[in-house]
């Protein structure tokens, strides 16, 4: 499992875009002193959980574009961007078909009125976007929403606690190991 944990590092960080060439894109240039700053890209025990919250609630909440919404957002949280960036990816189009029933499913179960015909019917009729746009305006996203605004919250708070829990036990588990090889020196001394 280390091997692959390690293929999947190095992948993301031979393809992962570094700062100076995020620097170089045209794009990014006027908002560079924003965000690149270099604590935004820092891994600290407060920006990580921080970006994984931000980064959770945004791909649940922002179907599209989630990624650019967590990046700009995390500049005014002060979290950490590709943590943020990276998190977002965890609603994807494989992940959808969970998403949104999950979400109409906690509505309904919070006592809102869930259409699941009409859900159903442009689910499996190849709806237009004009038709999703149009029952997103009627009254059966209401429930859509606010299970998403739930599941976002609950899923942001669970990754934000597990994040600084995760954090806290390696900086411990690193402290343990350095303490436990400075005992071993002096002993053989």
């Amino acid at each position: 499992m280390s091997d692959l944990g390690s293929r999947i590092g190095s992948w993301f960080q031979n393809h992962a875009p570094t700062r100076e060439k995020l620097e170089q894109n045209r794009w990014i240039r006027p908002v560079a002193h924003l965000v690149l700053r270099e604590d935004l890209w820092r891994f600290n025990r407060r920006s990580v959980p921080r970006g994984v919250a931000l980064g959770l609630f945004a791909g649940i909440m922002v179907p599209f574009a989630h990624s650019v919404i967590a990046a700009v957002t995390a500049v005014f949280a002060r979290a950490n961007v590709p943590v943020a960036i990276a998190t977002t990816w965890t609603s994807n189009p494989f992940t959808w078909p969970l998403i949104f029933p999950g979400a109409i499913f906690v509505s309904g179960r919070l006592g809102f009125h869930v259409d699941m015909a009409a859900y159903e019917y442009l689910r499996t009729h190849d709806a237009s976007i004009g038709q999703w746009i149009s029952w997103l305006l009627s009254d059966a996203a209401p429930p859509l929403l606010f299970g998403l605004f739930v599941i976002a919250t609950v899923l942001a708070s669970v990754g934000y606690l597990a994040s600084s829990l995760f954090w806290r036990l390696r900086v411990g588990a690193k402290r343990t190991r350095r303490l436990a090889e400075i005992r071993n020196r002096k002993s053989l001394s």
